[in-house]
């Protein structure tokens, strides 16, 4: 997953990304930056189809995808990147296929394969962020270790019933561990046990995107924090990461 952009924007370029380019802390230079960078989404359900589209509509350099499953039709009411004529086809087929009609410039790396102990190097490695978008609790879990140990920034987003999270965890902090120490039996609930409210995957999607590009671009600049938010009444929360000494992990 290579990916390298010496020069300068094209014309074509600064008219795709002119909105983002007239913000005052964003220059030709930060657009380069995100030409230049790689990241790994886990999990292209209602989170990752979303977040893998806003960052391919940012203009990052190359986006590799992870997910083993195909469409399914109870997929549909919450995962937008996906159509009824995609019943059955695999995800990371068809997410690719929309990355390139959004924004052809970005490189993308389709893995139609679970995540394991046994592949993790070879699927993570190279990745400048990872967005950990999966359902599964083991998977965070071991994707943040991995993570943690190899000090790459990570994103790990959750949504289920109406309360969504996103777990901020830059290199050296506290950890997502820190924080829930192992997979808990509510942390095991998917969404065909406990259900969820469609927008609300979406927002969380998003905002694993927008933290992503503040982890590429501003690294220092960034809090370990968990953002909780409860789609009923429409509450955010914001709870910064206590790093926790009996963690494995902890000041790595």
């Amino acid at each position: 997953m290579e990916v390298t952009r010496p020069g300068q924007l094209t014309d074509d370029e600064i008219e795709r990304y002119g909105r983002q380019l007239l913000l005052p802390d964003f220059r030709e230079e930060e657009q380069m930056q995100l030409a230049n960078s790689r990241a790994v989404l886990i999990g292209l359900g209602g989170l990752g189809g979303p977040a893998a589209l806003h960052l391919a509509g940012a203009g990052l350099g190359a986006l590799r995808l992870v997910d083993p499953d195909r469409v399914a039709l109870d997929n549909l009411h919450r995962q937008v990147a996906f159509r009824t004529t995609d019943l059955g086809i695999p995800k990371t087929a068809v997410l690719a296929r929309s990355i390139g009609a959004l924004n052809p410039g970005v490189l993308v790396d389709g893995r139609p394969e679970s995540l394991s102990e046994v592949n993790i190097d070879s699927l993570l490695g190279g990745a400048d962020v990872v967005l950990e978008c999966s359902d599964g609790a083991q998977t965070k879990f071991l994707v943040n270790d991995w993570c943690v140990s190899r000090r790459i920034p990570l994103v790990i987003g959750g949504a289920l019933g109406w309360r969504g999270q996103v777990t901020v965890v830059g290199p050296g902090g506290p950890c997502y561990r820190c924080l829930f120490k192992s997979p808990s039996e509510e942390m095991g609930r998917s969404c065909s046990e406990a259900g969820v409210i469609g927008p609300l995957v979406g927002v969380i999607g998003s905002l694993q995107a927008l933290e992503a590009l503040r982890l590429i671009l501003w690294p220092l600049g960034v809090k370990n924090r968990l953002v909780d938010f409860d789609g009923q009444i429409g509450r955010w929360r914001t709870i910064q990461l206590v790093g926790d000494e009996r963690c494995p992990l902890h000041g790595r």
